[in-house]
This record gives structure tokens, sequence and C-alpha cells, in this order.
């Protein structure tokens, strides 16, 4: 499977954006897909995962309550709904897929070309 991540922008801090995980190729229910991001001299970082069928969902602590992950696995796409923009939020955000759901970066694979936040204040 192929991932591709859209939706990113410049947004005014409490402002919101939703970004897109688009696969190609496999079966959208063989596989959780986890969002993590990555700022500048940082290591990227778990942010959301969702499981493969059940729609188990892990949030990290900075993000919950303001981010909301879900899927559609007839479009094969899933979505990060994210509200209440934070400054700290400015990354790069890449979507992986992986056989079960996780918090590890270790776990994903199939990353895809990122796509850039970036929050003003």
């Amino acid at each position: 499977v192929q991932l591709q991540a859209s939706g990113g922008g410049l947004v005014q801090a409490g402002g919101s954006l939703r970004l897109s995980c688009s696969a190609s190729g496999g079966t959208s229910t063989k596989y959780a897909v986890g969002w993590f991001r990555q700022a500048p001299g940082k290591e990227r970082e778990f942010v959301s995962a969702i499981s493969r069928s059940d729609d188990r969902t892990y949030y990290a602590d900075s993000v919950r309550g303001r981010f909301t992950i879900s899927r559609d696995n007839t479009k094969k796409t899933v979505y990060l709904q994210m509200n209440g923009l934070k400054p700290e939020d400015t990354a790069v955000y890449y979507c992986g897929a992986s056989p079960f759901i996780s918090m590890s970066t270790s776990t994903y694979n199939s990353w895809g070309r990122g796509t850039q936040v970036t929050v003003s204040s």
C-alpha cells in the first residue's frame, strides 16, 4: 500500500484544518493508520492512530480533545480533523500504515510524502 498525506496549510492559532491520508493499492481494512509529525530539528512524534476495522483510536496527550481521527474504508482515506490549532502544532505531518494500531513509529511503514501545517500566533 502507498499512502499520501494532504490538506496542510497556513492557519492562525485557534483555527482548523482537516488532513487526509489516501491509500493506493492494498485492502483498506488490512492495516491501521497512524499520523505522526516532525518539526524542524525534532524527532518524528506520534499524533494519532486508528485501528484496521473496529475504529479504536489513540491520541497523543498534546492533541487529545482537539484532534479527531476517522476513516472511510470505501474511499481508502483516513482523516485527521484538527481544531484549536496552536503554534506548537506546526510541523510536517505524515501518515503511515501498520499491521496493528500502535503509537510507535517503528511499527509503521509505507510513509508517504508529508504535508506542512503552519500555525501562526
